[in-house]
């Protein structure tokens, strides 16, 4: 936005950002908060302490004590958007969407930086790594970020004296990436959010902790597995014959799959045309530490104007869900790649040059309030309501019981 724009906003503004008052104790920090939200959606070409604070006519370090030394906490902020999320957003068929992402920055000294793979560039890089949780309405048409949250490696960052430099806290330690995006869950939950749906890649399909987490929250969810994930199109404990197998193989080849036509269904109108795939799907079992769990559903889909191009997905929906909803959910990703565009492209979110934990921690959700108030300027644009944009739903909104016929022998 230009600086008129941003004017031209200001009463919108000034009443969005007077939801944040009571996370300031004092009211310094809440006009820093005013000026790093208009840095962010102005149209400076970079997006960080300096050049924020020179289209504020702020002194610079006024904005480095608010990100790194003032008294607030950055998770009041982001309980407060998801809380306004759930007052003026709330669709009953949201659907959540779990991601990270890499941030390239130089040096070592940066807060949980290392070399690693970073989306961002394509490749193994020096970075530092987010994971994310998004909420994205059914149609999709409205979407924003709920949640960042810093990955810290393994191994790189034990080093007392390291660590202290970037003032990385003492209850900050290594967990996978799936455990994070499970407390972030937790967190939006706590907070009200509900998800109808959640989707994810097929890193977090692999991880059998994540999914037993999800099962524990009783979250129904599609996610993409990989082709040499395993498991069974029968029930191994009242079929004898059953054959544990890679989804591929299981897909091709198993009758199951064969003895199916194939289903075409509509994903999304683009500007090169609609996007068709044709799907089929059968009742799965995994196993688990040692446990046989199920059923779900394995989704087999394929590109109709590219078949060689196939996905596998792996879904707790209840039997009857229509394939059309599970390939909506399945494909719906896409908003996720669009918010992370939207917060670096247009937010400034891997701009950040500060080094400490909690003034990127802070960072990050600064760049969500500037999204969420984005994201409602877009529907207000649109000539939307709440509730707009919400369809009926053909399975309801019932919590799922996918395991309904086994749950007695196999609980989750």
């Amino acid at each position: 936005m230009t600086t008129d724009q941003i004017l031209s906003l200001g009463p919108q503004l000034a009443d969005f950002l007077g939801e944040f008052d009571d996370c300031f104790g004092r009211s310094e920090p809440r006009g820093h908060l005013a000026s790093y939200v208009k840095g962010q959606l102005s149209d400076l070409p970079r997006k960080s302490v300096q050049p924020i604070a020179d289209f504020n006519g702020t002194p610079r370090r006024t904005l480095q004590e608010f990100l790194a030394w003032s008294p607030w906490e950055h998770t009041r902020l982001r309980d407060r958007v998801q809380r306004l999320v759930v007052r003026d957003h709330a669709d009953p068929r949201a659907i959540g969407i779990i991601d990270d992402s890499g941030h390239p920055k130089s040096g070592k000294k940066t807060a949980c930086v290392q070399r690693q793979w970073c989306g961002n560039t394509g490749k193994i890089d020096n970075c530092v790594v987010s994971v994310h949780l998004s909420y994205v309405s059914f149609d999709t048409r409205f979407r924003t970020m709920l949640d960042s949250t810093l990955f810290l490696p393994e191994h790189t960052w034990n080093d007392p004296a390291r660590r202290e430099e970037a003032a990385i806290p003492d209850d900050v330690v290594y967990r996978p990436k799936y455990e994070i995006a499970l407390e972030q869950l937790r967190s939006a939950l706590a907070n009200g959010v509900h998800f109808a749906w959640l989707t994810f890649d097929e890193w977090y399909s692999s991880c059998p902790d994540f999914l037993a987490g999800l099962e524990t929250l009783k979250q129904r969810f599609v996610g993409e597995v990989r082709c040499d994930f395993h498991g069974w199109l029968c029930d191994p404990r009242s079929q004898t014959r059953a054959v544990y197998r890679d989804v591929e193989t299981l897909c091709r080849y198993s009758q199951a799959m064969m003895c199916q036509p194939w289903q075409r269904v509509h994903i999304k109108d683009t500007d090169k045309g609609p996007t068709v795939w044709e799907v089929k799907r059968a009742p799965f079992w995994l196993q688990r530490d040692g446990q046989v769990l199920g059923p779900y559903w394995l989704i087999y889909a394929r590109n109709v104007l590219d078949p060689k191009e196939e996905k596998y997905f792996l879904c707790n929906a209840q039997p009857g869900t229509p394939l059309e909803v599970i390939l909506h959910v399945a494909f719906a990703r896409w908003p996720v790649e669009r918010t992370l565009e939207d917060e670096k492209d247009e937010l400034g979110m891997s701009h950040f040059e500060v080094r400490r934990y909690d003034a990127i921690m802070r960072h990050f959700a600064v760049t969500q309030v500037s999204h969420l108030f984005l994201a409602r300027q877009t529907k207000r644009l649109r000539g939307e309501k709440s509730g707009d944009h919400l369809v009926p739903s053909p399975d309801g909104d019932k919590c799922l019981d996918r395991c309904a016929a086994s749950a007695a022998s196999s609980p989750p």
